[in-house]
């Protein structure tokens, strides 16, 4: 996981305002909630290198578990990651001291969208899964019921949400730089500058990582996990933290089916293997199938926000 090195710098990019923030170097007076900016991201690597052992007499332990001579296992530590020079006791602290900064940022997040009525989804998935086309078909179906604003997470350009604008949506993209995931404290930044409208819909695509994103809360109602049929059924086991963390899992580009060999009903079986109460919708952004039914998942799910608040 990410969270024992933290991740670089983000870029905060409002083209209706047309400037470039860092969005660590914010004047929180200008905001109206607190983030404290308590970016201590435990950076530990022994950058010096001093490494006391011949590099090709690997006879040191490396922290991982064995499996013969097929595999060595590094999730198998306490930590469930390997870092160089780091203990597993190490890593945890690390670990610890940044995610419950963050999980501070998405609580606050949390409230402040819930008190505007906003409900928010957390996109998440790898590269190329056809996030941003499900989220331009989303728009495009729905924007005429209520407003929908979008944040956008890519290591660079602003290519998706440019796509996104085209739609008439409102569209804030997070450029995360070397880092592979949004925070909490960089989306409630974007929440701050978008200031969206009471009872908006909030789409936030994550940056594409089957990873990361699993372990960071963004204040979000539910996290949906994007897999295309054309990354292979066993991807749930693969990656099983991201599909873990999900409440809903979209089986995008149906479309293709007829011209591959993917298993839905394996697939589905992995991830419930994983998470026994994922849901799954099958759906195509570009034919339109099953996307009547992820809408109508979003409208019950945020009926039912709306009456727990």
């Amino acid at each position: 996981m990410c969270t024992v090195c933290g991740c670089g710098t983000s870029v905060v990019e409002d083209k209706d305002k047309a400037q470039k923030r860092d969005a660590q170097a914010h004047d929180h007076a200008a905001h109206g909630h607190h983030h404290h900016h308590l970016h201590d991201h435990g950076h530990d690597h022994d950058h010096g290198h001093r490494h006391d052992h011949e590099h090709h007499d690997h006879c040191h332990d490396h922290g991982g578990a064995s499996h013969g001579d097929d595999s060595i296992d590094y999730g198998a530590g306490l930590a469930g990651v390997h870092a160089p020079g780091l203990s597993q006791e190490r890593i945890v602290k690390i670990e610890r001291d940044i995610l419950s900064k963050n999980d501070a940022y998405a609580r606050e997040n949390r409230h402040r969208l819930a008190a505007n009525g906003n409900f928010a989804l957390n996109f998440v998935s790898s590269p190329g899964s056809g996030k941003t086309s499900l989220l331009v078909r989303a728009i495009e179906d729905l924007k005429a019921r209520r407003e929908i604003v979008v944040i956008e997470g890519d290591q660079q350009t602003s290519n998706d949400a440019e796509r996104i604008r085209a739609t008439g949506a409102r569209a804030l993209q997070i450029n995360t730089g070397k880092g592979c995931h949004l925070d909490a404290h960089m989306v409630g930044h974007a929440i701050d500058t978008l200031a969206p409208e009471k009872n908006a819909l909030l789409f936030i695509e994550n940056v594409g990582n089957l990873v990361c994103p699993s372990a960071f809360d963004l204040g979000e109602a539910h996290k949906v996990v994007v897999l295309s049929v054309t990354e292979g059924e066993d991807k749930p086991l693969k990656y099983p933290d991201m599909f873990a963390a999900a409440d809903l899992m979209l089986l995008n580009k149906a479309d293709l089916l007829p011209h591959l060999d993917f298993d839905v009903g394996a697939c589905i079986a992995a991830a419930l293997t994983v998470n026994p109460d994922l849901q799954t919708l099958v759906v195509s952004a570009r034919s339109g199938e099953g996307m009547q039914a992820f809408y109508a998942w979003i409208e019950a799910r945020a009926a039912r926000m709306a009456v727990a608040e």
